[in-house]
């Protein structure tokens, strides 16, 4: 087992007090590594999720909130049990290489540009994505999240679909997750690209608007894989499994598709059942 994983699970067991030695025994349920996009973190999904499933099973989920890039190779080098990302052209190496297997499509949401509620870009009146793109790069500041992210890596592509070359911009890059960036957004008059459940759910202290929605290409598609346990040692492979199952089951897509939905009047994630991608 990698040292970077041992000591993950050393922490996550010693901290939870699963055992008076920090080890385990087989018929303990044990503890999985997920890690997963802040996104669904800072929304708070997974606080709604890990305790139910946690409460079923026994097993304990130590989970690793950080940038899809950064899951990816956790995943890579054996550091995690199970990831939850929303990249699938940063995934499909992953995939074809082994590292992960067993891929499921667990919900959907949407991108949007937001950016500050007078829109000095003009960029709301934009016609398509593109050309909002293009009033930005003209007329105003944006934000990214500049790590290598699941949005980071959709802001680089739609950019390059609109002809723009982001180092010409001005555009600062945080090197932090979501909520920090549309946090530094808000202070600094920007623009940003952010997931819709994360701004809502930080909407009220933000002083940002949606200014583009609903294109295609702002489509934000969540992929469950389990971290390949003939690829790396000391994967805890039937617990992952259990995980992806619970993220799947009918009960729990339920729960992801009325998530706040009361708070906030619309759905932050589309089930797997309902998305408009398909539920494979």
């Amino acid at each position: 087992m990698p040292l970077a994983r041992r000591l993950l699970v050393l922490f996550a067991v010693c901290a939870l007090a699963l055992t008076a030695a920090c080890g385990g025994s087989d018929d303990e349920p044990g503890t999985i590594i997920l890690a997963t996009t802040t996104s669904t973190y800072d929304s708070g999904l997974l606080d709604e999720l890990v305790p139910r499933f946690e409460e079923r099973t026994g097993v304990t989920v130590k989970v690793i909130a950080v940038g899809t890039g950064a899951a990816l190779r956790m995943a890579g080098e054996g550091n995690a049990d199970v990831v939850l990302v929303h990249a699938p052209e940063a995934e499909a190496p992953y995939v074809a290489s082994g590292d992960l297997v067993g891929g499921r499509l667990v919900m959907t949401n949407d991108f949007v540009v937001v950016g500050p509620p007078d829109d000095p870009a003009a960029a709301a009146s934009a016609p398509d994505l593109p050309a909002a793109l293009t009033a930005i790069a003209a007329g105003g500041r944006f934000v990214s999240r500049g790590d290598d992210s699941g949005t980071h890596k959709r802001e680089l592509a739609l950019w390059a679909t609109a002809g723009i070359d982001p180092a010409g911009l001005s555009r600062e890059e945080t090197g932090q997750g979501m909520g920090a960036t549309l946090t530094i957004a808000s202070e600094r008059r920007a623009y940003t690209l952010t997931d819709r459940a994360t701004y809502l759910a930080l909407r009220d202290v933000l002083d940002l608007a949606v200014v583009v929605e609903g294109d295609a290409r702002l489509l934000n598609v969540y992929h469950a894989y389990l971290v390949n346990p003939d690829r790396h040692d000391g994967v805890a492979a039937k617990q992952a499994e259990a995980f992806v199952a619970f993220l799947l089951e009918p009960a729990t897509q339920g729960l992801i598709g009325r998530f706040r939905v009361e708070e906030f009047g619309r759905s932050l994630f589309t089930p797997a059942v309902e998305s408009p991608v398909g539920g494979g």
